[in-house]
């Protein structure tokens, strides 16, 4: 697992810091510092906002005694994202985008769920829709 990992540690750093490197080469440096912060403070808000509908979604789902698994899944998501976005660099930047944006985090949610399933040997029984 550690193998698995070590490359989100080492390699990815190596490349936002090089990535950042030329931007503020082509850019100049102060523009390159305002495009990070200004993605932090916006990601910032945005996983705010979705939080708050996420906490509003589990709220009635546990109202109506259901269990609350999407919501669940979309607040770990978003946490996720949160983190990619304060996290200094363009690229863990635009992951952290991908799943604050509700379209683009529902996409990523299929994925992860079917790396689950098939992780855990799950198969879909429910009847097919419509």
């Amino acid at each position: 697992m550690f193998f698995r990992i070590l490359p989100f540690f080492v390699v990815v750093p190596i490349v936002e810091l090089a990535i950042l490197i030329k931007l503020g080469k082509i850019i100049g440096v102060l523009e390159t510092v305002y495009i990070v912060v200004a993605t932090a403070v916006l990601g910032a808000y945005l996983a705010q906002a979705q939080g708050a509908s996420v906490l509003a979604a589990m709220r009635r789902d546990m109202d109506e005694a259901r269990m609350p698994s999407e919501p669940i899944m979309d607040g770990l998501l978003i946490l996720a994202g949160a983190v990619a976005l304060l996290t200094p660099g363009l690229i863990t930047d635009l992951a952290g985008f991908v799943v604050l944006i509700p379209l683009t985090r529902r996409m990523v949610k299929r994925f992860v769920r079917a790396r689950i399933e098939k992780r855990l040997g799950i198969v879909d029984v429910s009847p097919p829709a419509g």
